[in-house]
């Protein structure tokens, strides 16, 4: 099954301030080594939320709200994909994200982890 992981952001992320070396250098290994055993399908970072722009539907209209967006809490600063054969296999490779940040000295990670949905996938139901 595939999982997406979302980290979420940070005040300095938000900031525009950008990982430290150290932390783009153990990423980047640990990228490579999931990617050559054939779990990571895709990760990137996001740019912060004064690059993007929300939407939201009600009432019959569309309504776009640029960023930025005040709670950073809610907000996503970077993903990845991957295929695990278990809900259990699925967060020891979020801890493994996990323990990078840390090994990089950032103090604090927040990451969600879920089963993706798409057609053919266990729990997608056709409509």
């Amino acid at each position: 099954m595939r999982y997406l992981m979302m980290v979420k952001a940070t005040k300095e992320y938000e900031a525009g301030i950008p990982p430290s070396p150290a932390m783009m250098a153990r990423m980047g290994k640990f990228m490579e080594e999931m990617t050559k055993a054939g779990v990571l399908l895709a990760a990137e970072g996001l740019q912060p939320s004064s690059k993007g722009a929300r939407l939201r539907y009600a009432g019959g209209k569309v309504m776009v709200t640029d960023g930025p967006f005040a709670e950073t809490k809610e907000l996503i600063g970077g993903y990845a994909i991957v295929q695990a054969n278990s809900h259990a296999e699925a967060v020891e490779l979020a801890r493994r994200f996990v323990q990078v940040h840390i090994e990089a000295g950032i103090r604090e990670v927040d990451m969600e982890i879920r089963p993706l949905s798409y057609p053919g996938s266990p729990g997608c139901t056709p409509s």
